[in-house]
């Protein structure tokens, strides 16, 4: 991230600070890592303490239904139920220790205040419009768009329709854009596939400079806890720093393309602790005269590889649909469908869009899961005549 200031902050840190009526204004630290990560100071109206009550924590955490998997699996991500509320519509399917994630449809806006006092969240747009409000300003959410909301965020989501739809991850780590992209003093170089540029901050808003009863649920430890604060959370009246939420558009990647199939590493858009996120985009395909544009088959020996499909023909699979995951656990070949690899010579381009997540560690498999899954996908990569044969040793 870089750094970024907005609305009023005095000229020193840790100093006195007052209103044009001469009231103080109250500073907070907000980071990670403890005081070595990346931080923003800010500075509230009121004092963010004022704690009137808190209520008994929820339990929220996910159910696991397979502890260790080693089959390729898909989920029909269409047929995950919608909620009318924004937290109750998150359904985690795949998780380990490092992460969650799940999909998301929430058909209302949020009437209280949310803060994730554990995990980052990237909330990817598949479907719909809105705004992400928050502490530090405001971000306008198209189809596309990556929010990357850092731990301790007080947010609200507001929607324009109800047929919104977020690709959700929760992180225990910092999610960071690629270190191998940035140099020593974290500015991103120029072979990169996205710059500075296309990283949106929040829009600053005039601070909400109010008392009463304020909702903000806290999640942790897999815990969500009403708590009910004196002021609004909103009052910033400035803040400066490198930690905040912004926003990325998938359509803003510049695939990295080549004469022959490039590994994916090449999508690469974020990192976490133990796994990476990739972007597939529109793009060339490779322009050998005896290329052949459809992934070769691999192991993914050391990691799991999640793909959620969201916009466009994706030329390697057969039978896909939008909002769809496949998971292909560590350890088990996989590659194109049947027909696919053929289909793909001479073809010159492709539309398709999708987010791979790899974790390096093995996911486990939620209940929720099990109710969108496609049974036959395990052994959708059966020729015709094997699957024929198939089909009638199961009659």
């Amino acid at each position: 991230m870089r750094y970024h200031q907005s609305g009023n902050i005095p000229q020193k840190r840790h100093t006195i600070f007052k209103s044009p009526e001469d009231k103080f204004y109250y500073e907070q630290l907000f980071g990670t890592e403890g005081f070595h990560g990346i931080s923003s100071l800010l500075y509230h109206t009121h004092r963010p303490t004022q704690i009137k009550s808190i209520g008994i924590p929820k339990d929220v955490t996910p159910k696991i239904a397979v502890e260790k998997n080693i089959a390729p699996r898909m989920f029909k991500g269409m047929n995950v139920t919608p909620e009318n509320d924004f937290m109750d519509s998150r359904k985690i399917l795949l998780m380990n220790n490092d992460l969650k994630m799940g999909l998301a449809k929430p058909r209302k806006s949020m009437d209280y205040f949310y803060k994730n006092a554990e995990c980052d969240e990237l909330l990817y747009v598949h479907n719909g419009t809105g705004v992400l409000k928050t502490f530090v300003g405001d971000l306008e959410f198209v189809t596309g768009d990556y929010l990357i909301i850092p731990r301790g965020t007080i947010y609200q989501v507001e929607l324009n329709s109800d047929d919104t739809v977020f690709f959700v991850l929760e992180s225990h780590s910092p999610i960071y854009t690629p270190k191998r992209y940035r140099n020593e003093f974290g500015q991103l170089l120029e072979h990169s596939p996205f710059c500075e540029r296309d990283m949106i901050a929040p829009v600053f808003k005039e601070p909400k400079d109010e008392k009463g009863e304020f909702l903000i649920k806290v999640k942790k430890e897999n815990q969500i806890t009403d708590f009910i604060y004196a002021t609004h959370p909103f009052d910033v009246v400035g803040w400066d720093g490198y930690f905040y939420p912004y926003k990325f558009n998938i359509k803003n990647f510049e695939p990295i393309t080549g004469r022959i199939h490039q590994p994916p590493p090449v999508h690469q858009n974020f990192e976490g602790h133990n796994f990476v996120v990739c972007s597939f985009c529109a793009r060339m395909y490779d322009y050998h005269p005896m290329a052949i544009p459809a992934p070769y088959n691999h192991s993914n020996i050391d990691s799991d590889e999640v793909l959620f499909y969201t916009e466009g023909d994706f030329m390697s699979r057969n039978h896909i649909d939008l909002m769809d995951f496949t998971l292909h656990p560590g350890g088990i070949v996989h590659g194109p469908h049947p027909g696919a690899m053929e289909r793909s010579i001479g073809k010159k381009f492709t539309e398709e869009y999708a987010v791979m997540v790899d974790p390096f560690r093995p996911l486990k498999i939620t209940e929720e899961a099990l109710k969108v899954e496609d049974p036959s996908y395990k052994t959708s990569w059966l020729e015709e005549s094997d699957k024929t044969m198939e089909d009638r040793s199961q009659e």
